[in-house]
Order: structure tokens, then sequence, then C-alpha cells
């Protein structure tokens, strides 16, 4: 922003365009994609998995890509049938691998010695505040089934 502010400006002029043009493009279109809430699941459902196929395997023209599609659209039905909620698998798998990488580099940082996370008061808090989270949600659960446990 400082070395090149016009690349920068650059960059938010035409952020800024692309955002005036898809208004332009979508009011118009308003009533197609009302009518596209119209259309039964039974057909809407393997329109969108036949696209998410030709997705996966059009990056890589690999069959693989397709197996590992199915397997992960597998493991998501059986996930779902016993009812764990999408939202935090879906945070897991995109903060997991920034969170390992970041794990890593202090790591290395702290010559492989772990107290490094309870010794600076910054990560001490943070772990802290870590543990009480995993509390307040896991507590309630095992006094739920203490409860049930002493009913019978």
């Amino acid at each position: 922003m400082i070395t090149r502010p016009d690349l920068f400006w650059g960059l938010i002029a035409s952020m800024l365009i692309g955002n005036v043009m898809l208004v332009i493009i979508n009011l118009p279109m308003i009533g197609l994609w009302v009518q596209l809430l119209r259309v039964p699941y039974r057909i809407l459902f393997p329109v969108i998995l036949v696209i998410c196929c030709i997705g996966a395997y059009s990056l890589e023209f690999s069959a693989v890509d397709l197996m590992a599609l199915s397997a992960f659209a597998a493991a998501g039905v059986v996930l779902a049938a016993f009812g764990f909620p999408p939202v935090p698998l879906l945070l897991g798998f995109i903060l997991g691998p920034l969170a390992e990488e970041n794990l890593r580099r202090a790591m290395a940082i702290s010559a492989g010695d772990a107290s490094i996370f309870v010794t600076r008061p910054i990560s001490a808090v943070i772990m802290l505040m870590i543990a009480a989270l995993v509390l307040v949600v896991v507590l309630p659960t095992f006094r739920r089934n203490r409860e049930v446990f002493e009913e019978t």
C-alpha cells in the first residue's frame, strides 16, 4: 500500500467495479433465482451432484479426484446420519493446516520445548481460555449422563 499505491488502489477500484457489475447483472435475474427455489429437491440434488463431479474431475482430469469426492460425500452422509454438525468439521478442515503449521513453527522456535505454551503470558491465557471452553462444552454432557445413570 505504501510502496505501490497505484497497484493497491487499482485493485480496490477493480473490486468496486466488479461489485457494481454483479449488481447490474443480477438485478434482472432475481426472478430466475426465485424460480430456481421452486425446483424440486429430487431434481436439484442430482444436478448439484453432477456439477460437483464435473468440477472435481476438471481440476486434474483424474478419476482419483472423483473417488475422493465420493469418499468425502459418503463420510458426510454417515456423519450427518449420526447427527454431527458440519460447521465445526469444516472449520477444522480449514483451520487445521494453519494451526499445524504454527505449532510446528512454535516448536522450532522453542527448540522442541512444549512449555513455551504455558510460560509465556499471552499463550498461557489463551490455553486457559481453551481449557475453560472445553469444560463449558463437556461438563453439561457429563452431568446429563450422571443424572440419567442415577435415575436408573
